[in-house]
């Protein structure tokens, strides 16, 4: 099939859609939504926002390089939709979507309570790039509901929660599961035959 070249662009994805809450004390509380988002680095365990300038949250992440991003589901598409389109000057989005501001445990930012991962971050280096500026934090804490913890084996059960992603100027829903890591090169099991005894 025929491949056709478009001018370099953000072409990237699906990516994550994500709420990031910031602000160190009620006053100045903010919901920014970010979709440039992602993981830097396992150990320490790193990740990265990028922002314009012109927002509202820019200034208040520089002053206090502190924040919380918190993963989005079906349930939270309308609020993180219209906390990216709204601005923090005009509404105070926690009030207005009805989220409640919780209590971080490493940072003075606030948690998303509704949101099933909260993952707690300081800002160690603001790096300009062009229309956003990158901020690089390291991971401090991360508080996931007990609701999507398998209480057999303790793992994180996140597709529970309905998760959502970002594509092109859409929110879309998770698909099925079509393998794990490693699946490729896993080597199949051998199934046992039952031995029969004789009577």
């Amino acid at each position: 099939m025929a491949k056709l070249d478009w001018k370099p662009g953000t072409m990237l994805a699906p990516v994550p859609a994500v709420m990031v809450s910031l602000g160190s004390n009620p006053d100045e509380f903010n919901i920014l939504t970010i979709a440039w988002t992602g993981i830097v680095s396992s150990e320490p365990p790193t990740c990265y926002i990028s922002v314009r300038p012109e927002r509202h949250s820019f200034d208040l992440l520089c002053k206090n390089r502190e924040f919380v991003i918190n993963l989005t589901t079906r349930e939270l598409a309308f609020a993180t939709d219209w906390c990216g389109v709204r601005s923090g000057k005009k509404y105070n989005k926690f009030k207005e979507m009805k989220l409640t501001a919780g209590k971080a445990l490493k940072v003075n930012a606030p948690i998303i309570e509704e949101s099933p991962v909260n993952i707690e971050c300081k800002v160690k280096e603001i790096i300009p790039l062009g229309t956003h500026h990158i901020f690089i934090s390291e991971i401090v804490n991360v508080k996931v509901d007990a609701q999507y913890i398998n209480p057999k084996t303790g793992a994180l059960q996140l597709i529970d929660s309905n998760p959502i992603g970002y594509m092109h100027g859409f929110y879309y829903e998770l698909g099925k599961k079509i393998g794990k890591f490693g699946f490729s090169v896993e080597k199949k099991k051998r199934k046992k035959k039952k031995i029969v005894k004789n009577k």
